[in-house]
């Protein structure tokens, strides 16, 4: 049973069914319908108000650069929900609580597009989930992997950087 179930949910609630969904299977989850902030919020302050929250983030089809907040905060993805074929539930918890459990983790790099990078780094290793132009001509890219030295040995031998984890399922 997770604590303190938050449920951001950018956008309109009115009539959205992805909305209701997700609120019903966080309740099915925990026993308690979760909080729901509407804004942009602070995880950092979340976490400082109260450690034991569990922030549900949908991501959508479409969607990029939702990772970029977790970089650097003391949040991490410890599960991925799945909704509905166009939104899934990312379930964030505070470092210090995370218990990882599944072997898909989540890294972050910046990148130099490359062919390089790209002949060394292979499905096997890990694979893109989403990329982010930057104005240096780099790229921002989340990847999900199974092997984290694996993954920061390609980045270091193709001169790239490695961000960190941002979680594991």
């Amino acid at each position: 049973m997770r604590s303190f179930p938050i449920l951001y949910w950018p956008g309109s609630t009115n009539g959205n069914t992805d909305y209701q969904l997700a609120r019903k299977v966080i309740n099915n989850d925990t026993g308690i319908m979760p909080d729901v902030i509407l804004d942009d919020f602070d995880l950092g302050e979340i976490f400082k108000k109260n450690i034991d929250a569990t922030i549900y983030y949908p991501v959508f089809c479409e969607s990029t650069g939702w990772w970029g907040e977790l970089l650097g905060g003391n949040g991490v993805i410890v599960e991925k929900i799945i909704i509905s074929p166009e939104c899934q539930l990312m379930v964030i918890v505070a470092e210090s609580k995370a218990k990882p459990h599944g072997k898909q983790q989540l890294f972050a790099a910046e990148i130099r597009p490359t062919s390089g990078f790209f002949k060394k780094m292979n499905s096997s290793i890990a694979t893109v989930s989403d990329m982010l132009a930057t104005d240096a001509g780099t790229i921002l890219a989340l990847f999900k992997g199974k092997n984290q030295n694996q993954f920061i040995n390609i980045l270091e031998s193709t001169g790239n950087s490695y961000l960190g984890c941002i979680g594991q399922y």
